[in-house]
């Protein structure tokens, strides 16, 4: 029993807690995790509790019927297929510092390194691979290959699948995987968030056998995507700069009002309007005349990198008035989007985790919320003011036109519904947001 920490109260079991579970032999390890996952599976009751993330994953495969003896593999890509992934996927100018990261470890030499980095795309489809022969050949024989679909659906608890679900990073650990043929690995992912956009654009893990597991594991991965998301920012930064280069000049010749802004709506510079960091475009925007959310009916001109926006009346930034309806999607596990439809024509924007759950707090709750209150929703924590009012800042930025503060509210006018799963259990499964957790249970005890 020493891979557990005690929870707080009296009624709550013990938990497994990895690192102490990192400092017992392997075998032992692994015979206490199958005894928790087979008591799990069973419905009946473990000695310990797992990991918050590996119940919860757990449950889900139970709903969704993946096999937890059998492992079950999709298809592999093409090779044709699989090189044109790779060819349209963001994460391939990323590969350098990844590689750098994480295939070899600091102070160990290179027989010592017994593991592997896979980077998956957010489909869970591995695209790349490298790392110790003789782990490849391992992970060979799983499946855990170029090509192949790691999704948890398909292949259960996981370090890729789950990481995808979860939007965090996640270690996953001997029998903590769902599927008995992969208790002989190990593995710690972290997910990979495009920062001009905030899309889930795929997973970096690594994985060995149980002997190579390492508490410190997860941070690595972790800080290394984080890396990886800071080296795209600076790249997006340096876009901007050049189409700021471009557009200052137009925009002084043009005079009035006028925006140049990036394929993803990022301000690069701007004449007779208040400065904004982004305006919202819709998916697919061409040149002409078009009407956006924010700014009305405009002419829009393409530029080297970008577009620049010309609003054609004298109304301020919502010109258009008040959008009718609003459509909050969280009907699916990995992607989440509000649609906003009224008299400037609809739009539809994807949506970060935090801000769905912010989002959906205020959904189910029509009346309004304080800061505090979100914030109680949100982090279980009335003091996390601050940081609501910066992520309520961002959102209004967006969908200011249905949004009111003091309290944080949708207007009154707005009729606003909400897409949930037919499963509660899937309500945004990353979250632990209280407001969330409360709606899974409640839905639960109905549906019971």
């Amino acid at each position: 029993m020493g891979a557990v920490r005690e929870r707080e109260g009296p009624v709550q079991k013990a938990t497994v807690d990895i690192t102490r579970l990192a400092a017992m032999d392997s075998r032992e390890a692994t015979l206490l995790l199958r005894n928790i996952r087979d008591a799990a599976l069973r419905g009946g009751r473990p000695p310990l509790s797992p990991r918050a993330d590996i119940g919860a994953s757990w449950q889900r495969m139970l709903r969704e019927g993946v096999d937890p003896d059998r492992d079950r593999r999709s298809g592999l890509l093409s090779p044709a297929e699989l090189e044109e992934r790779r060819g349209g996927s963001p994460l391939a100018v990323l590969l350098p510092l990844l590689r750098e990261g994480l295939v070899s470890m600091p102070g160990a030499g290179a027989d010592a390194v017994r593991h592997l980095m896979v980077v998956a795309d957010a489909d869970g489809r591995v695209l790349w691979r490298e790392g110790h022969p003789s782990v490849l050949r391992m992970a060979d024989g799983h499946g855990f290959e170029p090509g192949a679909d790691w999704r948890e659906s398909t292949v259960g608890t996981n370090g890729v699948g789950t990481a995808l679900v979860v939007r965090r990073p996640v270690q996953v650990h001997s029998a903590e995987h769902f599927v008995a043929t992969h208790h002989t690995w190990t593995c710690a992912g972290a997910p990979i968030t495009d920062p001009r956009d905030g899309r889930l654009m795929g997973v970096v893990d690594v994985s060995g056998p149980v002997t190579t597991m390492h508490p410190a594991t997860l941070l690595l991965v972790g800080s290394v995507a984080r890396l990886a998301e800071a080296e795209l920012r600076n790249r997006h930064l340096a876009g901007l700069a050049r189409l700021r280069a471009v557009a200052a000049p137009l925009l002084c010749r043009v005079g009035g009002r006028a925006v140049a802004v990036d394929r993803y709506g990022w301000t690069a510079a701007v004449t007779g309007l208040t400065p904004v960091d982004r305006v919202p475009l819709p998916p697919s925007l061409g040149a002409g005349r078009v009407r956006l959310p924010t700014l009305g009916e405009c002419d829009v001109e393409p530029l080297p990198g970008g577009w620049l926006v010309r609003p054609l009346d004298a109304a301020d930034a919502r010109a258009g008035g008040v959008a009718a309806r609003l459509v909050l999607d969280v009907s699916r596990p990995r992607e989440w989007t509000v649609r906003v439809s009224g008299a400037v024509g609809c739009w539809a924007r994807e949506l970060s985790p935090r801000h769905a759950e912010l989002l959906y707090a205020l959904a189910v709750r029509r009346e309004g919320r304080t800061a505090a209150q979100l914030a109680a929703d949100v982090f279980g924590d009335r003091t996390r003011t601050v940081t609501v009012r910066a992520e309520m800042s961002r959102i209004r930025r967006t969908l200011g036109g249905v949004l009111a503060h003091r309290p944080y509210r949708f207007r009154d006018e707005v009729e606003v519904e909400v897409l949930a799963p037919a499963d509660a259990g899937d309500l945004l499964p990353y979250s632990t947001a209280p407001a969330v957790v409360a709606a899974r249970r409640t839905a639960g005890d109905r549906a019971g």
